[in-house]
């Protein structure tokens, strides 16, 4: 590395961020400035751009800023700078590899409906793996509950399954809309998303919320479920990322976790 460095202002130009910010980072012990100049400004030499780099990565992946400092803490993840941004591009890489796969399919579908052609059904569900979660979904809830769910994807249709997936889309499109305008969680608009996204939940057969249902539970624990699928958006990155607002960060997931929270505590 090169001994230059960068000030303040330059960084935040650069990464699209503000002063403001990179000051808050400071003061939190997330990103040291390499040194401070006479006049009290603040600078970045190369291996500070290299952990600023990653701290946005990871607040794009949805974590905390507590979060993002375990991540970045050499006594726990003891990687170089180096070894940790090739996982992370690997992880990146993996990621644009199934939303190109999705784009292709979803592409491949309105080009035949445009065409009026036949619809290839072994074209139209690439990238959308329901299996990923298998292992975590078996941990959470059991094994039964991801049979349950397995059984029912399987059983459905083809345009079944892209009815589904169109409602999912559309939930989550909805969901960042938004949170985007600025509009409060507990707004008729933002409690009418969190009504869909419960019927949603409970019409999956194989999750808590869909078996409490079925079994006629009491609405406390469905209400806990969805409680505590809020939170999970928030703490964890890669259902927070669905939620993804332009600002980026948890902004988007914090407003359906608040969203589902006032629905809950009024409606279950």
């Amino acid at each position: 590395m090169t001994g230059r460095d960068w000030s303040i202002q330059e960084i935040a130009r650069l990464a699209g961020t503000t002063s403001r910010t990179l000051r808050h980072y400071d003061d939190v012990g997330l990103l040291r400035p390499s040194r401070i100049a006479h006049n009290g400004y603040r600078h970045y030499d190369e291996s500070a751009l290299v952990r600023l780099q990653r701290i946005l990565l990871l607040r794009e992946l949805g974590l905390g800023l507590p979060q993002i400092a375990e991540v970045l803490d050499p006594s726990t993840a003891p990687q170089s700078e180096e070894s940790a941004l090739e996982t992370h591009l690997a992880l990146l890489r993996e990621e644009q590899s199934r939303l190109a796969r999705q784009i292709a399919s979803v592409e491949n579908t309105i080009n035949a409906l445009r065409g009026g052609e036949e619809l290839m059904a072994e074209n139209m569900f690439d990238g959308f793996d329901h299996t990923r979660y298998k292992e975590e979904v078996e941990q959470r809830w059991g094994r039964k509950a991801y049979a349950d769910s397995d059984r029912w994807w399987r059983g459905m249709s083809d345009a079944e399954r892209a009815d589904w997936q169109q409602r999912v889309s559309d939930l989550g499109r909805d969901w960042i809309a938004a949170a985007e305008s600025g509009i409060d969680p507990a707004s008729a608009e933002a409690q009418d998303i969190a009504r869909r996204h419960v019927d949603w939940l409970t019409g999956i057969p194989g999750t808590p919320a869909a078996a409490l249902r079925q079994a006629q539970g009491p609405d406390d624990a469905v209400k806990a479920y969805v409680l505590g699928l809020g939170e999970m958006y928030v703490a964890d990155p890669r259902f927070g990322a669905n939620y993804a607002t332009s600002a980026g960060g948890t902004q988007g997931a914090e407003f359906v976790r608040d969203a589902l929270r006032i629905y809950a505590e009024g409606n279950l």
